[in-house]
């Protein structure tokens, strides 16, 4: 029987772990334990992942909570070393979050055998905390999951050799494709008074666009002048709304929400005429969903998206966002092509290498 322990933190990993579990759970010869760090303990940021993606209740629940990242990321980091004291024969770690490097790093000063899926992704900005996040934990990694060829070039062009990568596919996808039916009948759009094709989802969080508050308050004309074309949802994230009221940015024009659901969102999404986003996992999202996206970045570690999806990296100024909105809002929709391996079948072919090569 091959132990696996599983790592959860922030809702990305909660997206892209379900379909691992599932597939550990479908294989009589593995056994997994799921750890889940605590990070985001507000019903629609943990809770609720774990009901609509029908994730199992965790082993252990670390209870981290917020903090700055060395603070989270040690508060990870001693949990785990007590929890890893079982010696499973594996931890899978997924992402780039806290997290994920938090637990790398005491399984491999434990000796424990590493597996990171969506490995290889890189934003080349060493700004960004997961960027770091990446680079220490692939190489620490003993399994190197990627999703897109990107990801195994840029690991052998850092030196891993060849037999520890994989090209596997998007387990992120393994979900949306496994949901999206369900989704549909979320009834978010009735809710909120929408029409199939008629509005645009925004979504804002990282620092870049949020910690300066002349600068998000700039982005926010923009969304406000977007509204005036199409209503603009606005989820907003925790951190984006401390920012808004300390700004005290006039919000009227657009459609806030509080952050929703994975099943609600993913629909939302789906429906969407364009969304504009600073989000990793949405530029995924919308290139299976054949939904513009504009990426408010000034780099991407997916380029897959802008090679064969909706994606397009529009940059952090906002008369560039404007721009790029209007124009998006005239022209007709692309039509993306799903990359390779984004088939739902990546967690099956992540479990397949676990099983060959564990004894």
């Amino acid at each position: 029987m091959i132990q696996i322990t599983t790592v959860v933190g922030a809702r990305p990993n909660f997206v892209k772990m379900a379909p691992i579990l599932q597939e550990i759970h479908r294989r009589p010869n593995c056994k997994a334990r799921l750890v889940h760090t605590g990070q985001h303990y507000s019903p629609e940021m943990s809770a609720s992942f774990f009901d609509e993606l029908n994730i199992p209740e965790p082993d252990v629940n670390l209870e981290v909570g917020s903090g700055t990242h060395t603070v989270q990321t040690a508060h990870v980091m001693m949990g785990l070393e007590k929890d890893f004291a079982n010696r499973p024969d594996l931890v899978l770690v997924v992402g780039d979050v806290n997290s994920t490097v938090a637990a790398s790093l005491v399984a491999a000063k434990m000796g424990i055998p590493v597996a990171h899926v969506e490995a290889g992704l890189r934003s080349f900005d060493r700004r960004m905390p997961e960027e770091i996040n990446r680079l220490v934990t692939d190489t620490l990694s003993d399994y190197l999951f990627a999703s897109e060829p990107a990801g195994v070039k840029n690991l052998l062009a850092e030196g891993v050799p060849q037999e520890k990568i994989f090209l596997v596919g998007n387990v992120m996808i393994d979900t949306l494709l496994q949901f999206r039916d369900k989704a549909a009948q979320s009834g978010v759009l009735d809710r909120l008074g929408l029409k199939k094709g008629g509005y645009c989802v925004a979504t804002l969080h990282r620092p870049s666009n949020v910690d300066d508050i002349e600068h998000l308050a700039r982005l926010v004309d923009v969304l406000s002048d977007v509204a005036k074309k199409l209503p603009v949802v606005f989820p907003v994230h925790p951190r984006t709304r401390e920012r808004l009221a300390a700004a005290k940015v006039a919000t009227d024009s657009l459609m806030l929400s509080a952050p929703l659901g994975y099943l609600e969102f993913l629909n939302l999404t789906a429906e969407a005429r364009l969304v504009l986003t600073d989000s990793g996992g949405i530029q995924e999202e919308t290139t299976i969903l054949n939904v513009p996206c504009l990426t408010l970045r000034e780099n991407t570690e997916r380029p897959i998206t802008i090679e064969e999806g909706t994606n397009r990296l529009v940059g952090v100024n906002p008369e560039d966002v404007r721009k790029a909105a209007m124009e998006a809002l005239e022209m007709p929709p692309r039509i993306a092509k799903a990359p390779d391996l984004w088939d739902g079948r990546a967690s099956a072919r992540i479990l397949d290498v676990i099983e060959r090569t564990i004894r």
